[in-house]
């Protein structure tokens, strides 16, 4: 094989690993900024429902309620936001779309909420779980899924106008 076609190989190799670590750091950063404006909107009594939810099925007593736990909700929601974020490529990283992006962190929050209810004891049923509840987790659900799928589908397009252009 010629130096130069061993070159080009190369470089496309590099370039696949880096956009692969490319979204499991937007997955990370995501989770981490959205959950931290989680946790200030739970602070501020906005929503009833903290960052903390995500240890509800596996972590017993009353920490998980106070900081320490929606601190280790906050970690532990980025270290599962990278794992959505590959969702995201797999599925819709081809199409650079505000409304596509703000349907997938729709969905996601009807996936935590409603489906993944019986999995969290401690979350209260839609209808009794307030309206302030639900106004502000759906709204950082649908601007983590904007975050998420605008941040993805951009660095894909420009991925692929950077690989026509070779």
């Amino acid at each position: 094989m010629p130096k130069n076609d061993q070159k080009q190989q190369n470089t496309g190799q590099i370039e696949t690993t880096d956009f692969t670590a490319l979204v499991a750091l937007i997955g990370f950063f995501g989770g981490l900024i959205w959950g931290v404006v989680y946790f200030i909107a739970y602070y501020l009594n906005l929503t009833d429902v903290g960052p903390a939810l995500i240890l509800n099925p596996w972590a017993l007593g009353e920490w998980k309620n106070k900081i320490l736990g929606q601190l280790i909700g906050i970690i532990a929601i980025s270290m599962i936001s990278i794992g959505i974020a590959f969702l995201y490529r797999a599925l819709f990283a081809k199409f650079k779309s505000i409304t596509l992006s703000l349907l997938f962190g729709v969905s996601l929050w009807g996936f935590v909420f409603y489906l993944l209810k019986p999995m969290f004891p401690d979350l209260k049923p839609l209808s009794e779980i307030g309206w302030n509840t639900i106004v502000t987790t759906v709204c950082i659900f649908l601007l983590y899924g904007l975050f998420i799928g605008y941040s993805i589908s951009f660095h894909y397009e420009e991925r692929q106008t950077a690989y026509s252009k070779k």
